[in-house]
């Protein structure tokens, strides 16, 4: 069905791989559409889990610059609203996202794995906005979400320089969760979405909820939002199954 991407789930987790090995897994335009309609499948299907990975050398090394060449102002503004329709849709599923970081995350490589939940990295992934390098700038959420993550002046120093960043700076700065050697990488990404495929679904989805639109309000209105999904979690059966398996001292088994 996908000539640059493949899409497979096993045991609730859905895993997208970009394997467009030869460009570096950079998102042409072909891409963005197969990832879109990757995505539509996620919400259709029982899936608890997104992982993200890239075949070969690279996560994604950026937007495909062979593409650039004589791309008009309104094409180009008609790519970027494409692509930031795609990460808004990664970003709004409601179940966890994990990025999985073997290589070269730059330009919308890191805009897409900015959109994920949660970032593992490899000691031999390098981490990046180097747009200015082209006299442009992000256009895929780069410069909204990273300064989200990392606080302004670093996301400035970031997307003003162009530099690679190291896994030990991202990880450092809050770029990233976790980092692993790339023998580990596989494993380690396995193992945490298994045991949140295994957690309660609900409430995964209602926290993610509350702190990326938490992030966006007034404290009031923030911890108010938080005071309404607290409660209207005590609706759902995974409540009642949590709460019993912890009166019962045994482990809870979340449908």
């Amino acid at each position: 069905m996908f000539k640059n991407l493949t899409y497979e789930v096993s045991e609730g987790i859905a895993t997208i791989t970009f394997i467009r090995e030869k460009a570096l897994n950079a998102l042409n335009n072909e891409t963005v559409n197969e990832l879109e309609k990757a995505i539509s499948r996620i919400k259709e299907e029982k899936v608890r889990v997104l992982v993200f990975k890239g075949k070969g050398r690279a996560f994604i090394a950026g937007a495909d610059i062979t593409e650039f060449k004589g791309r008009t102002t309104a094409e180009t503004k008609a790519f970027s609203l494409v692509l930031q329709r795609v990460l808004n849709e990664i970003e709004l599923l409601p179940i966890p996202v994990i990025a999985s970081i073997n290589g070269f995350c730059l330009g919308g490589g890191n805009e897409l794995a900015m959109a994920c939940d949660l970032r593992i990295a490899s000691t031999k992934a390098l981490f990046g906005q180097p747009e200015i390098k082209l006299g442009i700038i992000p256009g895929a959420g780069g410069t909204q979400r990273l300064p989200r993550l990392v606080g302004k002046t670093v996301a400035k120093e970031i997307i003003f320089l162009g530099d690679n960043i190291s896994p030990e700076r991202a990880l450092s700065i809050g770029l990233v969760n976790k980092v692993v050697k790339p023998e580990e990488l596989d494993s380690a990404v396995s193992e945490l979405a298994k045991r949140l495929a295994k957690g309660p679904g609900f409430a995964l989805a209602q926290a993610k909820e509350a702190i990326d639109r938490g992030s966006e309000m007034s404290w009031l209105d923030a911890i108010q939002m938080e005071s309404n999904i607290f409660s209207l979690c005590f609706s759902h059966e995974d409540m009642n199954e949590g709460v019993s398996a912890f009166l019962e001292k045994r482990k809870a088994q979340f449908k």
